[in-house]
Formats: C-alpha cells, sequence, structure tokens
C-alpha cells in the first residue's frame, strides 16, 4: 500500500485544481472520484458551456458573494479571476469575455474545460481512483480513506472537495459534510442557492375588478431580456434589485436575476416580485408614448395596440391585469384605466411560493463553518493537515462565474498550502 502526501476527495473543479497545485509543488497525490469521470458537475455547468469565471477584480468578486464573501479575500487575492483565465490560457484553452463579464471556453464546451483540468493533474503524476471514500478517518497524524472496496488510502494531508448538496446526480451528495463532521466541524444550515422559484398567481391591481386569474404558467417559455425586477417582503420591504434576464417557466420564474436572487434571500414567506416590463421609461415617458399610440391608433381595439410593446405571451396578462378589455376601442380608454396600464407595465406583481428543491438548486447554501477553517490556507482550525475548498464550505456566490472562481481560489489556497 502507498502512503501519500495529499489525499483529495472529491474530483470536481476545486478538486482537480488542489490535486494538481499540490502536485506541481513536488507532494505526491492521490485524487478519489466516486463518478466514472472526473468533473461531471462541470460539464453541465453554464448549459454546457462552462461559465469559468467572471472577470473582475478581488473587491468585485467579493461584492459577488453574499454568503461569507469577506471570507474569501485571501484566497481571491491568492489566486484571483485574471489568474483563473491566464491559468487556462497558457494551458491551450482559448476564452472570451461575454456581456457581465462572463468567461466561456471559446469553444462554448465544457468538456474542453475539463480536459484541460485532467491534463494539468496527469501532467503532475497524479494518481486517480474511481471509487467512493466510504470513511474517513485519523490515525496520530495520518489520515485515512476508506473505499468501497475495502482498500485504505493513507496520506499526510487531507483536501475535502466533495461539493454540496444540489445536482445529486453529478455525486455531489452532501459527503463531505458527513466528513467534516466526524472530524469535529460544524455545518451550517442548508437551503438551495442559485435556484427557480415556484410561483402560481400575477395580482391584479389592487383597484381594478376582474374574475379572472393570471397564472405564471400561462407566461411559460417566455425570455425577458431587459427588464428591471424588485423582490418584496411581507411588509414592502425591497429585500432584492436587479436588472437583466428573466425566464417564466411552468412551475414559475428562473433565470439570471432569479437564480442571483436566492443567493441573497433565506426565506419567502409573503414575498412578491415585482416586474418592470419597461424600465427605459420612466412613468412619465412611458405615459407620453401611450398617450402618442392611443392617438395614432384611436380606432383600433386595445389588443391590438400592444403590439410593439410587449412580447405576444405577456398581451393578455397585461390587459387582465390592467382590467382593461380586450375589445374596447382605444379611443374609449380613459385616462384612470391609461394609468391602470402603466401600473401593470412598471409593476407586474408576481406571488412567490417557495424555492425549488436543493435537488434542483446549481449551489447549495451552507457547509463547513467558515469561521473553523483558515482563510488562508483552507486548514481546518481544528484538525490539522485537513483541508476543505470548494461548495462544501459555507461561501456562494451569484450566477455568472462566481462560484466556480471560489473553487479554484479555494482548490489553489488548499493545494498550494499542503
Amino acid at each position: 500500500m502507498e502512503n501519500y502526501d495529499v489525499i483529495v476527495v472529491g474530483g470536481g473543479a476545486a478538486g482537480m485544481m488542489a490535486a494538481g497545485t499540490a502536485a506541481k509543488n513536488g507532494k505526491k497525490v492521490i485524487l478519489i472520484e466516486k463518478n466514472p469521470v472526473l468533473g461531471k458537475k462541470l460539464l453541465i455547468t453554464g448549459k454546457g458551456r462552462c461559465n469559468i469565471t467572471n472577470y473582475c477584480d478581488v473587491r468585485e468578486l467579493i461584492e459577488n458573494v453574499p454568503v461569507n464573501g469577506k471570507f474569501l479575500t485571501n484566497a481571491f487575492y491568492g489566486f484571483s479571476s485574471y489568474d483563473t483565465v491566464d491559468f487556462f490560457n497558457e494551458a491551450g484553452l482559448e476564452t472570451k469575455v461575454e456581456r457581465g463579464n462572463r468567461v466561456f471556453p471559446t469553444s462554448d464546451k465544457a468538456m474542453d474545460v475539463v480536459e484541460i483540468l485532467m491534463k494539468f493533474i496527469y501532467k503532475y503524476k497524479v494518481d486517480v481512483i474511481h471509487s467512493s471514500a466510504v470513511d474517513v478517518m485519523q490515525f496520530g497524524k495520518v489520515f485515512a480513506v476508506k473505499l468501497e472496496n475495502n482498500e485504505v488510502i493513507k496520506g499526510e494531508k487531507l483536501i475535502i472537495t466533495t461539493g454540496g448538496k444540489s445536482y445529486p446526480s453529478t455525486g455531489s451528495t452532501g459527503d463531505g459534510y458527513k466528513y467534516a463532521r466526524n472530524f469535529g466541524h460544524k455545518i451550517t444550515k442548508f437551503k438551495p442557492s442559485l435556484v427557480p422559484i415556484i410561483s402560481k398567481s400575477i395580482l391584479p391591481l389592487e383597484k381594478v375588478n376582474t374574475s379572472k386569474g393570471c397564472n405564471v404558467k400561462d407566461l411559460q417559455g417566455l425570455s425577458l431580456k431587459n427588464a428591471a425586477i424588485k423582490i418584496v417582503d411581507e411588509k414592502g420591504k425591497i429585500v432584492y434589485e436587479d436588472f437583466g434576464e428573466m425566464l417564466f417557466t411552468h412551475f414559475g420564474v428562473s433565470g439570471p436575476m432569479i437564480l442571483s436572487a436566492t443567493s441573497h434571500i433565506r426565506n419567502l414567506d409573503g414575498h412578491k416580485l415585482i416586474i418592470d416590463l419597461k424600465p427605459a421609461l420612466s412613468i412619465e415617458k412611458l405615459d407620453e408614448r401611450l398617450q402618442r399610440d392611443f392617438k395614432e391608433f384611436s380606432n383600433k381595439q386595445f389588443k391590438n395596440i400592444l403590439k410593439n410593446l410587449l412580447p405576444k405571451k405577456m398581451i393578455p396578462i397585461i390587459q387582465k391585469v390592467s382590467g382593461i378589455s380586450e375589445e374596447k376601442p382605444v379611443h374609449q380608454i380613459t385616462g384612470k384605466e391609461r394609468k391602470n396600464l402603466i401600473t401593470s407595465l412598471k409593476e407586474l406583481t408576481i406571488q412567490l411560493i417557495k424555492f425549488r428543491l436543493l435537488s434542483d438548486a446549481i449551489i447549495t447554501s451552507g457547509g463547513v463553518d467558515v469561521s473553523q477553517i483558515n482563510p488562508k490556507t483552507m486548514e481546518s482550525k481544528l484538525v490539522p493537515g485537513l483541508y476543505f475548498a470548494g461548495e462544501v464550505i459555507d461561501c456562494d456566490a451569484y450566477t455568472g462565474g462566481f462560484n466556480l472562481q471560489i473553487a479554484w481560489s479555494t482548490g489553489y489556497a488548499a493545494g498550494i498550502s499542503c
């Protein structure tokens, strides 16, 4: 039986970065991955394109990590998003920067990212075993990992990079939390993050009497590209604001803005989503636009004048919410009804119900308590020689490449410190 300097459990983004970095630093390393392939979750990130990182400075990285962002300061400075891009470019992967500073492989293939990481670990002779770690122990100063075939791997240092509990089909089944608890570590409460939201009702204006309800499902498949959103709590306080893209689904709402909102909000009790469909126009400018349209198309029916203002699927919804009959001639629309229409366009309100399941989330919020981890090295403050990296740590970020940057930075910090 071989003894190793470093054992890495979990062959995802953080695990491969940690293993390769430690091996490059002269350590004898073994990487244990339960799946038959490495980087399984990486292959599905960014809809198979893999949003590698966000091309921004450390200050902006921290601002985009609402859960324990400051804990990552040293890790981000030690391996920044610029370092990530340089790492992949120097290894032969061409990258491109898209809207919002999102970095993707030029090929738009996540497999190319995984292949670069595999070349990295094999270049520095990391041993790889595809097997489940059923138990993790420590005897004196030696760590031991028992595999499903009863083989035991021993090493002086242990890095746990097993991911969270989201996307369990990729192998992220919460094993790392069990290992951490075995070593006395506190695990913070879990919740899904970067997860769609279940919702049903689109609320009519309070001053509008309508017997016809509006269901979010009626907008299924509709994507809004330039919308502004606010999420308000049961007291009407704004708890999140954003501008960008969102998507309506058969169960509710999703898309970049919605996913990012779930990183920031702990529960949805009594919360509402308010959508501004025309954020580029003030209420006054929108009113002027409508008055011009009403004058130009005064003899048309109401339903026919919204075609140049809204997506086709949204038109019947706005008609119902505003309380204006679709058959009503435009010249008969009153000033009060026009104001209702403006409110409907600027404050389309959806009642939120709950987050989708943790298994549907991109990221797990919660994990190994950061107060028990050295932020410079990712080493346990409780157990010398034990390290954590990636999603197993209680840090999660907004969508846009920030969560993968956490994996690269913490994986590098752990690997270089072993």
